[in-house]
């Protein structure tokens, strides 16, 4: 298991937190998953998803991954 807090440009408000959740909680391989405006902790299994995939889930939601 591997967890990661991933910085996110864009969010502003708790509706960003919730589409930030959704996004992320429906990858298969999440174990756990807390928003906040700006950030993202998560636990995955390495095995099943790669945290590219979990940064490519919230750019398609709308957000920037900051560096």
């Amino acid at each position: 298991m591997t967890e990661t807090t991933i910085h996110i440009e864009g969010m502003t408000c708790q509706h960003c937190v919730m589409r930030v959740k959704r996004a992320i909680e429906g990858l298969a391989g999440i174990s756990h998953l807390s928003v906040e405006i700006g950030t993202a902790t998560v636990a995955f299994d390495e095995s099943k998803i790669q945290q590219a995939d979990i940064e490519n889930a919230v750019v398609r939601a709308g957000y920037k991954i900051k560096s």
